[in-house]
Order: C-alpha cells, then sequence, then structure tokens
C-alpha cells in the first residue's frame, strides 16, 4: 500500500442544529453544489440527507439532519427521531448555531449531546451579521459550555471560513477509504432530490400552516431520447381542500411558478430538457397516519 493510500482521511459527519440555522445553505456551500433544500421557513429538512464532500486526500460524508425541535405530530417525532440516529456511528458532529444568539433550543441540544463522545465541533452561522467584536465575545462565552474540538464562526452565505472548517473536520477523521466515487454529492436517487425541490419551490411560495402540511411524490420519471428529454409527473399532496386552492393558486398561477421554477432546478441537475407534470390531490392528516408517513419515505 502507498504512503499516499495510507494518508487518506475519510469519515462520517452528523449536522446538526435547531431549525433555520443554516445546515443546507452551509452544506450546499461545502459541496459547492445543490443537495439539500433552503427555505426561511423552520423544518425544511425532513429526511438525513447524505451527501458527499470529496478532496485529494480526504472524503468526509455529511449526514444532513432535520432541525432538532419538540415535535407536534408523527411527522416531527420522526424528524427528531431521524435527527438523533444520525449520532451513531459518526467520526464528527457538526454542531450548528447562529452567531450572537443562544436559545433554549441551544440549550436542550447540549444537554442532549451530553452522553456524544465523538468530537463535537461547534460552529456558529451567519457571522456576516455581527461585528468582530461580537463574534469574538459569543465564541468565547460558547466555549465554556462544553468540551468542543473546535469553535469557530462561519458565513455559509459568504464562505468565510468554509475552508478552515474543512480543515477543521479532516484534522478529525482517521485514515480511511474513499466510500463513494469522486464525482458522488449524494447517495439519494434522482426521485428524491427531483420531490425535493418541488417541495422547495412550494415553501417559497405558500404561507403559514400550508408548507408543513406538503408532500411531494415523483410518480414516474420516463426518458425520450429522441427530443433529449426527460418527462416527470410528480403528485403534490396537501391534508385539506382549502390547502389545495392555495397550492394550485388562481387560474393556476402558483403551480405553474412552482413548475416552472422546479423544472429550471432539475434541468440543471439532470443536464437534459424537462416537462413537468404536476398534480395536486388531498390526503386528509397524513402527518399522522403511519401508513402515509411509509409511502412518502418517513419510515
Amino acid at each position: 500500500m502507498s504512503k499516499e493510500t495510507k494518508a487518506y482521511r475519510s469519515g462520517f459527519v452528523a449536522v446538526v442544529g435547531r431549525p433555520n440555522v443554516g445546515k443546507s445553505t452551509l452544506l450546499n456551500a461545502l459541496l459547492g453544489h445543490k443537495v439539500a433544500i433552503v427555505s426561511n421557513k423552520p423544518q425544511t429538512t425532513r429526511n438525513t440527507i447524505q451527501c458527499v464532500l470529496t478532496l485529494e486526500n480526504a472524503q468526509i460524508v455529511f449526514l444532513d439532519t432535520p432541525g432538532l425541535h419538540k415535535p407536534l405530530h408523527k411527522l416531527g417525532e420522526y424528524m427528531v427521531k431521524s435527527a438523533f440516529n444520525a449520532l451513531e456511528d459518526v467520526d464528527v458532529v457538526l454542531w450548528l448555531v447562529e452567531m450572537g444568539r443562544w436559545t433554549a433550543s441551544e440549550d436542550h441540544i447540549l444537554r442532549e449531546l451530553e452522553d456524544v463522545t465523538q468530537p463535537v465541533i461547534l460552529v456558529a452561522n451567519k457571522a456576516d451579521q455581527a461585528d468582530s467584536n461580537e463574534q469574538q465575545t459569543f465564541l468565547r462565552e460558547v466555549a465554556e459550555k462544553r468540551d468542543f474540538a473546535a469553535v469557530l464562526g462561519v458565513s455559509a452565505l459568504q464562505g468565510t471560513n468554509l475552508p478552515e472548517l474543512v480543515e477543521q473536520i479532516v484534522d478529525r477523521l482517521e485514515e480511511g477509504p474513499q466510500y463513494y466515487p469522486e464525482d458522488w454529492i449524494t447517495d439519494h436517487p434522482e426521485r428524491f432530490v427531483i420531490a425535493e425541490f418541488i417541495r422547495e419551490e412550494l415553501l417559497l411560495r405558500t404561507e403559514e400552516e400550508v408548507p408543513h402540511s406538503i408532500a411531494v411524490d415523483v410518480d414516474e420519471i420516463k426518458e425520450d431520447p429522441e427530443r433529449n428529454l426527460m418527462r416527470i409527473r410528480a403528485t403534490i399532496y396537501v391534508e385539506r381542500e382549502s390547502q389545495k386552492g392555495i397550492v394550485i393558486g388562481k387560474q393556476g398561477r402558483v403551480l405553474k411558478e412552482v413548475g416552472t421554477g422546479a423544472r429550471r432546478q432539475i434541468e440543471r441537475l439532470l443536464g437534459v430538457q424537462v416537462y413537468l407534470d404536476l398534480w395536486v390531490k388531498v390526503k386528509k392528516d397524513w402527518r399522522n397516519k403511519p401508513g402515509a408517513l411509509r409511502e412518502f419515505g418517513y419510515e
């Protein structure tokens, strides 16, 4: 075995934090590709999304977990369980907080991490929203809360300190194999990523309780090689008839905007022209029905 092969490092990193601190934005910035949907609404991520950063000397497999919160329904229970399950058998825990803001949720997560023996790196995101003195004071205060492997401030939006963060992670990984091919950025199938892109467009255009009542199921992906076209049919599920009207919009305006935005994202992902056919159906109270949760991939 060559020296170069021996020096190669790899491992799994769980990214945790309360909802809306920028976990998905951070991962997209680190990878240089969009793999996790981004929204200003909390609890955007519902599944533990596995994405891969391959470097010359290392491979980091990130698990982007749902935001840790108090669950209000069975979907919420699944999300919290999924987040804590991600802490099992990982090599490093990346705990994301918001620069200058420590809440009761952070105290809850701090207690939950008490028994975690893996290195915990505390990352204060949104550093661009605080001046230098505020950053230093906040980082000094949080560093006293437990024995962190490292504490640093970053800005996922501006790219501040992201190379330093990657270096901190790699330094704490053991020597190991390359788990995934170099060109892989996620282990999720195309259907999952396509459904997430559609759901992201819906999150951007709906308000109040509607975003969290939405599920997307990709029914069919069909290639049309003669036209270099991909035909995709997907169904958007909501919990009530009133929500169906909101998702469709007046004269179908909202659904059309969702289709246009999602189609552009999918075309960038697949590299071909896409025909996207969207339908909206009601599945009453699906977030509290185990059968429906399994059907939509929340097992």
